[in-house]
């Protein structure tokens, strides 16, 4: 019972310090995917997705300010298929070999009552920096269970063109639209 009564403590300080003062999370990579989705010449909506993603969520509730930085290793692109992950990675589209990274910094984060509900930022990819606005679906700060630290989650997604990222074969016959969805977890040091 000692542990149990330890334990809640534990849970409702690190919940209350998470939302008292600007708190530094590191994206859990082994639950951090973004994920993109674009026409496949009408036929499909094709997904598909990275797995490798670092960055640092700063995040003050009290003060309804916080940033994202986030690093994608798009040599970590997911297709379903390995001959095509191999394609996608070429200079047609994401150019891997000059390109190794897509990074994401947010410039502003937009709350609604106490929780994020946009984050303006920037994306550069391959090469190209282009403001873009996250919408977030979902958000909550508190303590992880398992890790018992500060702790962080998110849905978020945004849409952009390809051709305005050079990286624009096929357009409009493979759809220039891509929305960009991503699941974030986030833990305190």
């Amino acid at each position: 019972m000692k542990k149990l009564s330890a334990a809640l403590a534990f849970a409702s300080v690190a919940a209350g310090s998470a939302l008292a003062a600007p708190v530094t999370y590191n994206v859990d990579g082994s639950h951090t995917f973004p994920r993109f989705s674009y026409s496949h010449f009408g036929l499909s909506n094709q997904l598909s997705s990275f797995s490798n993603t670092t960055g640092k969520v700063v995040f003050d509730a009290a003060a309804k300010t916080g940033s994202v930085e986030i690093v994608i290793d798009l040599k970590s692109v997911n297709t379903g298929f390995a001959d095509f992950n191999s394609h996608i990675q070429g200079e047609d589209f994401l150019d891997t070999a000059k390109f190794p990274t897509a990074t994401f910094k947010s410039t502003q984060v937009v709350f609604e009552g106490d929780k994020p509900k946009a984050i303006e930022g920037l994306l550069t990819l391959k090469g190209v920096t282009k403001p873009v606005t996250l919408t977030v679906t979902h958000f909550v700060a508190t303590a992880h269970p398992m890790a018992k630290k500060p702790a962080l989650g998110a849905n978020a997604f945004t849409t952009v063109k390809r051709t305005e990222f050079n990286a624009g074969k096929y357009a409009p016959y493979v759809g220039d639209e891509v929305r960009i969805d991503i699941a974030i977890e986030a833990i305190a040091p």
